[in-house]
């Protein structure tokens, strides 16, 4: 698709279209990155990394937003150049080209935010996110060369224009994607949802009278919990112990994406 992309751009002296083929080259090494990203956090505990691998994956998708960053700077620098710069109209035949693009691309975007959403993977929302950058960055270019081949002479730059939205747009989702795995590295709370699931699960457990601090941190596609399980506080520290495994084992099996579950029992009346 880059290849085309280029071809098509060149041939069809369209910059806007070149702006796009610069951005989907950008999302060949940011899904290599998602590749790696997904594979190394999966990979299980070991001594020196007790709650696993998961932190790699919001660390590959800062490196997805820096290749986005680049691509739109790029961009941009290139269509301001465009603007002052007399040139061509673009060839009529690009819009055939960038309609099968948006339509690919849009496509591409609901299979993997699809995923993304299932395995709970920020590297996974960022490269879908890319996707979906791409078939605006397109959109943007079909109607700047429509605009461009319809008004004429005069209006070649509406479609130079447009490459430097697509570059503001992707700036845009740069944030959007960033801001998510920066409170993932920074262990920020956004999981009030699945804080409701484990309290009302907790509390089907025999021995559990209530809960009272629960703490989320996500590590890659798992959630790791820190739970205060009530129980009676007249029972023996063996019966708080057999409770606290029950409840652990219990958590685990209703909610397959937690990972480590740290019971901490207090006392009730």
């Amino acid at each position: 698709m880059s290849a085309i992309k280029w071809l098509a751009g060149y041939f069809g002296n369209s910059y806007a279209l070149i702006a796009d083929a610069i951005e989907s080259t950008a999302d060949i090494f940011s899904s290599l990155l998602v590749l790696f990203g997904l594979k190394y956090s999966n990979r299980p505990a070991d001594k020196n990394h007790p709650y696993g691998h998961g932190r790699a994956e919001p660390l590959i998708t800062f490196l997805i937003v820096g290749f986005l960053i680049v691509s739109a700077t790029v961009i941009a620098y290139k269509s301001v150049l465009n603007i002052r710069t007399p040139h061509e109209l673009p060839k009529p035949f690009t819009l055939y080209i960038l309609g099968a693009i948006i339509l690919w691309k849009e496509i591409s975007y609901r299979i993997v935010i699809k995923r993304s959403k299932e395995i709970h993977s920020s590297s996974l929302k960022a490269d879908a996110w890319h996707h979906r950058s791409d078939a605006i960055t397109s959109v943007a270019a079909f109607i700047g060369i429509s605009a461009a081949l319809f008004l004429g002479e005069g209006y070649e730059a509406a479609d130079d224009w447009a490459a430097l939205f697509s570059a503001g747009f992707i700036l845009y989702n740069c944030y959007l994607i960033f801001r998510p795995a920066l409170g993932e590295i920074m262990d920020e709370h956004l999981y009030d949802d699945l804080v409701d699931t484990i309290r009302k699960v907790s509390l089907t457990v025999d021995g559990v009278l209530d809960t009272e601090k629960c703490f989320i941190r996500k590590a890659g596609m798992k959630y790791h919990v820190d739970l205060h399980a009530i129980v009676k506080g007249h029972i023996s520290v063996k019966q708080g112990h057999d409770i606290a495994h029950q409840l652990k084992d219990t958590l685990k099996n209703e909610i397959p994406e937690l990972g480590n579950v740290l019971i901490h029992v207090e006392p009730g009346e």
